[in-house]
């Protein structure tokens, strides 16, 4: 059985859609593009995870979610991200791919930060959009899902922090699909002027169990010239998304970006993240810890790309299979020719909790230059029983025990995410993911 590859909405409805937003036109010509490539492009190629029972096609596009008048209506999935808000919040939610609620400091736009959603950034800030708009990161014509991406587009934010600005309180957005059949195709634009500095943490919440429905997701992120960049991210859509998530972050001479990301989906998922570092002396922490139940299967790519001389990338994967669970965990450290004194390393290790249950974890490097350092370390395996016996000769039941060994083993990326009630968040999803 192949899998449908066939666009499931025409040219037709694209061109109606765009209209009805009153979009610029040259992201129309951008979609209706992209529509034709969809047609002809392969799917994403993946050594070990066969997709071709996988859904892509079967959801609803066109959906609309109601303003948010008070904290109240919010689900507590939600609630529980966000404590206690107000109105100073830098804060945007996404309600069924309308913007529900959205809040900036009066400090930072007059500071010239620019932080909304992606359609009217390209109406008010139409120029900035335009130049980094799947130009220099994710292309359109990748594969199959980038171009209907591109297509079918639906929701996004645009954030901009100018140059010499340093954002010193977190900026989040939270992604809620209530209707249970709703499409995300979500794209997000996070650019940092030189010398800047910000902390963006994103959300994707989805309340649909039994219905199918699909998450195609880009984020595009610029670190140029001594800028700094955290970027955290929890996906935690239910069983019943397909999700393609392709992150991806350009980095100039002295800049930094660092990536935290849970990987809390229950459905088949592939991600990738992939790090290009241009400029000298770079900078690049790519962090994923993600948990798999059930049936699901999962394929990970963390990739970074070494272009600038004395440029360092550091991958650390850690991820937990239980049931059937499949998960491939692929981390590539790429050193071009000419990127001296460049530094590589990576870890991915999984841990396996059932005999059903599966992880691969492929460590990748390709060096083709000489004055350079470059290691990995790659592990599959089970709960050390010496760890258990040490803890339960303490007094510790076996399942406690096992728990404390599951949240230790997780923690170096879960500490990571940089805003606190996110974090406790990742660590309840992973509790009940696990038990």
């Amino acid at each position: 059985m192949k899998v449908d590859t066939q666009l499931p909405y025409d040219k037709e409805y694209i061109t109606q859609y765009s209209e009805r937003r009153n979009e610029p036109q040259w992201f129309r010509d951008t979609r209706l593009k992209a529509a034709d490539l969809a047609d002809e492009l392969p799917m994403p190629k993946l050594e070990k995870t066969r997709i071709r029972n996988w859904n892509f096609t079967n959801f609803k596009h066109e959906v609309s979610g109601a303003q948010i008048e008070k904290y109240e209506e919010l689900p507590e999935k939600v609630r529980v991200l966000l404590g206690e808000k107000s109105a100073n919040d830098n804060l945007i939610i996404v309600r069924n791919n309308d913007v529900a609620y959205a809040s900036l400091s009066k400090e930072l736009e007059e500071q010239g930060v620019i932080f909304k959603d992606i359609f009217t950034a390209m109406s008010e800030n139409e120029d900035l959009v335009k130049k980094y708009f799947m130009q220099e990161g994710v292309s359109v014509d990748e594969n199959k899902l980038t171009a209907r991406h591109a297509a079918l587009l639906n929701s996004g934010v645009f954030l901009y922090v100018p140059k010499n600005v340093k954002v010193e309180k977190p900026i989040q957005v939270v992604f809620w699909q209530e209707d249970p059949e709703a499409a995300l195709f979500n794209h997000v634009l996070l650019v940092a002027d030189q010398l800047s500095e910000v902390t963006y943490v994103e959300n994707y919440v989805s309340q649909n169990e039994n219905e199918e429905s699909v998450a195609n997701i880009v984020s595009e992120v610029f670190a140029l010239d001594g800028a700094k960049v955290s970027y955290g991210a929890v996906d935690n859509f239910e069983k019943g998304t397909t999700t393609y998530v392709n992150r991806r972050g350009t980095v100039g001479r002295d800049a930094t970006l660092e990536w935290a990301l849970g990987q809390m989906n229950d459905g088949n998922t592939i991600s990738e993240n992939i790090t290009n570092l241009m400029g000298e002396n770079s900078l690049c922490h790519a962090k994923a810890v993600s948990v798999g139940r059930g049936d699901q299967k999962q394929d990970f790519t963390a990739k970074i790309v070494h272009f600038g001389k004395e440029s360092e990338g550091y991958i650390l994967q850690h991820g937990v299979m239980k049931d059937n669970a499949a998960s491939i965990f692929n981390g590539v450290g790429k050193i071009e020719h000419g990127a001296s004194k460049s530094n590589a390393e990576q870890e991915s290790r999984v841990l396996m909790l059932s005999q059903g249950s599966r992880g691969d974890a492929n460590p990748i490097l390709l060096i083709d230059e000489d004055d350079v350092t470059a290691g990995h370390a790659a592990s599959v395996g089970r709960v050390d029983p010496v760890q258990l016996y040490y803890l339960m000769s303490r007094g510790i039941s076996k399942q406690e025990a096992e728990r404390l060994v599951i949240h230790g083993f997780l923690s170096p990326v879960v500490k990571e995410i940089p805003i606190e009630t996110v974090q406790n968040q990742l660590r309840e999803v992973i509790e009940g993911k696990v038990y």
